[in-house]
């Protein structure tokens, strides 16, 4: 047993507050791995090719109720179908690889949010309402807990520019 276990007192709060970080580090992983998933899923299904965006938005214009806005913004997306769509896999397989490596993970984690939240909105009325609600608080979690610091690039990051708030 090394000698400093020895001498250092056992203290509840760090205990605690490392045991919050490696949740936040599972939980980070977990969204990680989601986005990859998706990623792989939907490239499968064709989805990020125009026709299979453009006829997944167009689902969610016919059989959804998002506000009459944000149908405005998806009827933009399905018409540049061919540059959003691989957008969205860039946009979901980037999320996966930072959110696994720990790398930028607030920014990350916020765009994440961000993301799934304008996917939920997209989907009201045509999936569970707790698919993507979720996802997106652990995204906002993530964010907030600086997930990033605990098995991650960020750690590295943050102890080299412990001021530079993006870890």
């Amino acid at each position: 047993m090394p000698d400093d276990l020895l001498t250092k007192e056992y203290s509840p709060a760090a205990a605690a507050c490392e045991s919050a970080r490696i949740g936040m580090a599972i939980m980070r992983l977990g969204l990680g791995v989601m986005f990859l998933y998706v990623f792989f899923e939907n490239l499968s299904k064709g989805l990020y090719s125009k026709n299979g965006y453009t006829g997944l938005i167009n689902y969610y214009l016919e059989k959804g109720h998002a506000p009459g806005f944000w149908k405005n913004i998806m009827s933009l997306a399905a018409s540049h179908a061919a540059t959003a769509g691989p957008m969205q896999a860039f946009t979901e397989i980037g999320f996966g690889v930072f959110l696994l490596l720990g790398l930028m993970t607030r920014p990350v984690a916020f765009a994440a949010f961000l993301f799934l939240t304008s996917l939920w909105i997209s989907e009201w009325g045509t999936a569970w309402i707790w698919e993507l609600l979720v996802p997106m608080i652990a995204a906002l979690s993530i964010m907030v807990g600086g997930a990033g610091r605990k098995w991650g690039i960020d750690a590295a990051l943050a102890g080299r520019y412990p001021r530079f708030p993006l870890w």
